[in-house]
């Protein structure tokens, strides 16, 4: 890819999230949402976490795309957390701490 193709691509992605994001602040800031957007935007931070770390967990990098021992069982730590808990941050910091103190060990 050219570098004038990179930046174009970039130059569209900033406008894109400028723009969906001035519909809700700008346009609609000052009026309430209705109840079933609001509901389901809800779901969407639960939705996105999943989606960024799922690829990572079962096909990491470091492993050249192969499933590791480490990374399934701090995922699963951290999702028993999570369920436990009802607490992210909680899930995040112990499976951190699952996942350092196995890459330590292994």
């Amino acid at each position: 890819m050219s570098e004038a193709t990179v930046w174009l691509i970039i130059a569209g992605l900033g406008a894109g999230t400028y723009l969906t994001r001035f519909v809700f602040l700008g346009l609609v800031g000052d009026r309430p949402l209705p109840d079933w957007l609001l509901r389901h935007l809800r779901y969407a931070g639960v939705a996105v976490l999943p989606g960024l770390v799922a690829p990572l967990v079962v096909w990491p990098d470091a492993t050249g795309g192969q499933p590791d021992a480490a990374h399934l069982i701090a995922a699963a730590v951290t999702l028993a957390v999570g369920v436990w808990r009802k607490d992210v941050i909680q899930a995040v910091i112990v499976g951190g701490l699952v996942f350092a103190g196995l890459g330590w060990a292994l």
